[in-house]
């Protein structure tokens, strides 16, 4: 696979139709029809009509028929869950009860200090606000309404919790195990997680940091044999366990299909119904059939990003960009961001993605964590020099990629370990000591020589050069102090590291042969620009008025992060929260 997308992206232009959808619009070569054809069948009328079936539009459509509105949520990929299904699904929520429970200490007003630190004045303090004060009571409604429970990720530090507000110990939560058998025949229709749980375990994701040091580390020997425990545990008493991504996914549906409320698969949004400047329902294509479904209240929008729209990346990301980075679900190429384009939404953020370094691997990009941030491996640029914080925010690394790119080249730079490291520490899924896919090499993902001159020219960068910041790295190492780029000096660098090693457990030498270099590309777990929203999810025009009856959330709208990102799931906490919020607006409106 070649990393660097075709140059020629970055002139494609996505063709746009008139404001409310009454032309014709193309984007990666698909048609949108524009106002509703007077032949097209009314499919369905419903006071909310939510389009996406993944976290923002499940829990939208939860919590409209729990205030008395019918709904019925629209999916274009075959199966449910979108993004939120193949995460982590780590939750960013402050103040709610899950943490309570767990004794974190924690207040508004600091939360409220937190986030506006990270999220600076970019973001409106109204939109801030508004997530931080439904935030808690969003998550105690899914777990009132739905078989959902929650834990806390005990250590998993804020991103900045240097920053005031900010919280070492962290705030996210993540969903507990599930029974998939709450779903019966409907759980085929789930979309399968991006990296699959080891066979006969069931797994947190709190547990992987662990499970990488299990060769060396007893607690990650005790961790591992706890999940091993928990799936033998599943397996004699008959149930399908879920967790992460896959429990939060399931849960949801399992929440709708209580309260009777239909996912219909397979039916893409083509376009938005506007009417004297309302939303009053969505075109779709059912059966192979263009169709009209009725909005009475109004249209909920969490399609989820653009990511795999190439055209749309070329338009408005930075090169070099395309669609084979990122980890997104692959029916996210923003159907609903163009339609709400169209229908005279305003958009923000579109430069911009919920970054990670990615190993571009045959088949599917890694997203790499831990790995960059062990001891013994650093990052290098085209010039064989360090650039970064390896151990930073995921975000923020990607963010100096791109930033350093045009002058000095980053993109791809190379995270360099030795074969220590490889004898300590699973990566990705290889146990250590064992050798890693050939499949790998022949991508040209990885590159291996027995000296670190050899390793540079096997690379491309200077081999004198690398053999200089290796040196450096290493003397820092045996210090303890990174110099010149503080790793360590957060605690949120220590949350994926070695705490047997001393005196840094973020930093360690590289002195065994052979060396190992890994390509590293400017991943994403989805984009983050979309329709410009206010605090009750309406979406705005330009002028700041609000489209009637239009509302988004999640990654269909601009994100409330802004450029940054708080803390473990600050994508999926606004998304349900403002998903829950939308679904409370509509309620509240007079019929």
């Amino acid at each position: 696979m070649n990393p660097v997308p075709d140059p020629r992206l970055s002139r494609r232009q996505v063709l746009r139709g008139t404001a409310a959808g009454t032309g014709i619009a193309l984007a990666s070569g698909l048609p949108f029809a524009g106002t509703a054809s007077a032949a097209a069948p009314v499919l369905g009328e419903y006071d909310v009509v939510v389009v996406g079936a993944g976290a923002a539009g499940m829990t939208a459509a939860l919590t409209a028929a729990k205030r008395g509105l019918s709904c019925v949520v629209l999916e274009k990929a075959a199966k449910f869950g979108g993004s939120a299904a193949r995460s982590g699904a780590g939750i960013w929520i402050p103040c709610n009860s899950v943490l309570a429970a767990a004794g974190v200490r924690d207040t508004p007003e600091q939360a409220a200090r937190y986030l506006s630190a990270v999220v600076g004045p970019s973001i409106p303090a109204s939109r801030q606000q508004a997530f931080l004060a439904n935030g808690p009571s969003m998550l105690s409604f899914v777990m009132a309404n739905s078989p959902l429970r929650f834990r806390w990720m005990e250590g998993y530090s804020d991103y900045y919790p240097e920053l005031p507000g900010g919280m070492p110990d962290g705030r996210s939560i993540e969903p507990d195990q599930l029974d998939g058998n709450v779903l019966g025949a409907e759980l085929a229709n789930l979309n399968p997680p991006y990296l699959a749980t080891p066979a006969g375990m069931v797994v947190f994701s709190a547990d992987y940091k662990w499970l990488a040091l299990a060769a060396v580390n007893p607690k990650g020997a005790a961790v591992a044999a706890a999940c091993l425990a928990r799936g033998t545990a599943a397996a004699l008493a008959g149930q399908k366990p879920l967790t992460m991504g896959q429990s939060l996914a399931a849960g949801l549906r399992a929440g709708l299909l209580r309260a009777g409320v239909p996912v219909w698969l397979n039916t893409p949004l083509t376009d938005l119904v506007i009417e004297n400047g309302k939303a009053t329902g969505v075109t779709v294509t059912r059966g192979g059939s263009a169709g009209v479904v009725k909005a009475r209240r109004g249209v909920v929008v969490g399609s989820g990003g653009f990511e795999h729209n190439a055209a749309m990346r070329a338009e408005y990301q930075r090169q070099p960009i395309g669609t084979q980075w990122t980890v997104g679900a692959r029916s996210n190429t923003g159907d609903g961001i163009l339609a709400g384009k169209r229908a005279g939404a305003t958009l923000d953020l579109m430069d911009d993605a919920w970054w990670g370094p990615a190993i571009p691997l045959p088949g599917e990009p890694y997203f790499c964590l831990a790995e960059r941030t062990l001891p013994g491996g650093l990052m290098v640029d085209a010039a064989g020099k360090r650039f970064v914080n390896e151990a930073a925010p995921y975000s923020d690394v990607v963010h100096t990629m791109y930033d350093r790119n045009p002058t000095s080249p980053t993109i791809p730079a190379w995270l360099v370990v030795d074969q220590h490291y490889r004898n300590k520490y699973l990566f990705r899924d290889v146990a250590p000591l064992l050798p890693l896919p050939d499949e790998w090499y022949s991508a040209g993902a990885v590159k291996k020589a027995w000296t670190v001159e050899a390793l540079g020219s096997a690379i491309g960068v200077p081999p004198q050069a690398l053999r200089a910041t290796v040196n450096r790295f290493n003397g820092q190492a045996l210090s303890g102090v990174d110099s010149d780029f503080r790793r360590g000096a957060s605690a949120y660098d220590h949350y994926y590291t070695d705490p047997y090693v001393l005196p840094n457990s973020c930093l360690a030498a590289l002195w065994e042969p052979p060396f190992y270099a890994f390509k590293i590309v400017p991943g994403d777990l989805g984009t983050k620009g979309g329709m410009r929203t206010d605090a009750r999810a309406r979406v705005l025009r330009a002028d700041g008025s609000v489209i009637t009856g239009l509302y988004a959330a999640g990654n269909a709208s601009a994100a409330v992060m802004g450029t940054s990102y708080a803390g473990a799931g600050s994508t999926i906490g606004p998304a349900m929260t403002f998903g829950y919020v939308a679904a409370n607006d509509l309620a509240d409106q007079s019929s």
